[in-house]
């Protein structure tokens, strides 16, 4: 379904981390939840697991605090989501998800980094029938945790698919992970029930999943890598979304 690029994202968000480079990021998506509802992470969803995802990268308090009160009052700042459609080679589709203060830099930027890539920039919509978006959850598996039970726990709440992973690790052995999808509409819900059943999210987003994958030779994957770590190093840029397998 298109996630081949969940383990590569992992890895880079630690180095990130190392680096400081996430937590700009991640302040964002804090910042425009609490815009988009209010800043009491008890009375907006959104705006809680946006904080859970950001402490389990290790974003320090404050912050996260910081991140919310730029969302209103003197320090308020306006952050516009952006989306961009791309081709690139070897029928490669992209969705690319900005957050920014700059939209004029963005959009340059990206299409830069497209241009210098062999790839480019489509017209919005262009991609409106090959990707859905999803609502995607992770979690660590504990050893008591039944996955049968917990399909059935939350499929009430909206739940599609359930899958078990594996997540390399840099310094430890690889973490047994649940990723979990549901329908755009059900992240309220869904992420309610996770808490109710006091499992602690590690990330929760909406998610582009690519309805027709397509698969590439290795070759062809270090190409479309060094292109795709170019859009997620800007600043810019919180997501890219593909179709390859």
């Amino acid at each position: 379904m298109g996630r081949a690029f969940e383990y590569r994202k992992a890895a880079k968000m630690k180095r990130w981390g190392a680096m400081s480079k996430i937590f700009p990021k991640l302040g964002k998506v804090i910042t425009m939840a609490a815009k988009a509802g209010v800043p009491d992470p008890d009375m907006n969803p959104r705006l809680r697991t946006a904080i859970l995802t950001a402490k389990a990268q290790n974003m320090p308090k404050h912050n996260i605090e910081a991140a919310i009160k730029r969302a209103s009052g003197k320090d308020s700042i306006d952050i516009r989501e952006m989306h961009y459609e791309a081709k690139g080679p070897y029928g490669t589709q992209f969705i690319i998800d900005c957050a920014t203060d700059n939209g004029t830099r963005t959009v340059a930027n990206v299409k830069a980094i497209l241009v210098r890539n062999k790839a480019e920039m489509l017209t919005s919509g262009s991609l409106n029938f090959m990707f859905t978006r999803k609502s995607v959850f992770t979690f660590d598996k504990t050893d008591e945790m039944d996955i049968e039970e917990l399909e059935l726990e939350l499929i009430d709440a909206g739940l599609e698919e359930i899958e078990e992973d594996v997540e390399p690790q840099e310094d430890a052995d690889d973490k047994q992970i649940v990723r979990i999808f549901g329908a755009f509409e059900a992240f309220g819900d869904l992420s309610k029930a996770l808490e109710g059943m006091n499992i602690e999210v590690t990330k929760g987003e909406h998610q582009y999943i690519a309805n027709m994958p397509i698969d590439l030779n290795d070759e062809q994957m270090e190409e479309l890598d060094i292109l795709i770590d170019k859009l997620e190093e800007d600043e810019d840029v919180q997501a890219v979304y593909t179709n390859i397998n």
